[in-house]
């Protein structure tokens, strides 16, 4: 069988390249076995604006004009609700924070999200006593939905093959051939396993561990994203999700008691309200040295693409950068420098 593409992964990048080839008629095949979850537990959050200093991410205005449709297209495709769109508030820590605020709310890209004036909480579990300020502009995608019903998806259109992919039955000519398909190109979109891929696994991805509790507050009463030293992510009927922790060294996907003490210990920080931990999570987000995408083709091998790196912003990030790579490969458009592995080759 002749297909246009093989995509190996199938978590947000891979789900975001495979609409790219459906919207442009490709023909194609996913290989993905299900055991990447960093995509399925991840908070789903998307912001434009690094909080922690008031910038405005990496191309945030090209990257939110891009995701928001993309995420409505998906709603429409799979028949569920995805996106939930919900302002963040930054809890200020100062008057010099608040000061800090207003600045940013002046300067070009910023202002699209930045909403100039302090809130103060009208919810008394809240603990903000210099007030907060509001993103525009963001929200939550239910990232586990996303995944678990476009495998369903692609499973119904005989798109996906569900098992792991093995690097020693490519044979590589002309075409690719793998099992009884050739392929034109192959797009390896795999988050942290790419470590294993021997054609790209000297790319310096790291990778971090990521840990978050969903949390039960009926008193919280929450219908906004909150962030402080955590974020606190409403997810209905009583439940929020709560994270994340960063750590560079474990790259093990099981759940820590300290990552859990951390967590709690901030979240009792900024809420008054009891609360119940049901449920512990854990995975290893695709980062790199520089937080930006590792995409781009071998340098050797003609056709061979890689699209990963994404980072705990890929829900914001995917759908603009599979376009980037796509309109690459087939409209011999240049990728944008900032995430072509060239820069590390």
């Amino acid at each position: 069988m002749n297909v246009d593409y093989i995509i190996v992964g199938l978590g947000l990048a891979g789900v975001a390249f495979c609409e790219q080839l459906q919207k442009h008629n490709k023909s194609f095949l996913v290989y993905d076995a299900g055991l990447n979850i960093s995509s399925t537990i991840a908070g789903g959050l998307y912001n434009p604006v690094t909080l922690k200093r008031f910038t405005a991410s990496w191309d945030a205005l090209n990257q939110i004009n891009t995701a928001l449709p993309f995420y409505e297209d998906l709603e429409t495709k799979l028949q569920v609700k995805l996106d939930y769109k919900t302002p963040v508030n930054r809890i200020f820590a100062s008057v010099e924070e608040q000061n800090l605020w207003f600045e940013a709310s002046d300067k070009p890209v910023l202002g699209h999200f930045l909403i100039p004036e302090v809130k103060f909480p009208s919810n008394k579990q809240i603990n903000a006593p210099f007030g907060m300020g509001e993103v525009a502009q963001s929200g939550r995608i239910d990232t586990s939905l996303l995944i678990n019903g476009y495998r369903a998806y692609l499973v119904e259109n005989k798109k996906l093959i569900e098992k792991t992919f093995d690097y020693e039955n490519l044979k590589i000519d002309e075409v690719f051939n793998y099992d009884e398909f050739t392929s034109k190109h192959i797009v390896f979109a795999e988050g942290f396993g790419l470590k294993k891929n021997p054609w790209f696994k000297n790319l310096p991805l790291n990778g971090n561990k990521g840990e978050l509790l969903t949390v039960k507050a009926p008193e919280l009463r929450l219908d906004v994203i909150l962030k402080s030293s955590v974020f606190i992510i409403p997810l209905g009927e009583g439940l929020y999700r709560v994270g994340a922790t960063y750590n560079h060294e474990d790259k093990t996907t099981a759940p820590t008691p300290e990552a859990k003490t951390e967590i709690l210990q901030k979240l009792n920080k900024i809420i008054n309200c009891p609360f119940e931990v049901i449920q512990h999570e854990a995975g290893i987000r695709p980062t790199t040295i520089d937080r930006k995408p590792l995409v781009g083709e071998h340098p050797q091998i003609k056709n061979m693409f890689v699209l990963n790196g994404l980072g705990s912003r890929g829900v914001m990030i995917a759908p603009s950068v599979a376009q980037n790579l796509y309109d690459f490969i087939e409209n011999k458009n240049p990728l944008d420098k900032e995430i072509d592995i060239s820069r590390f080759l």
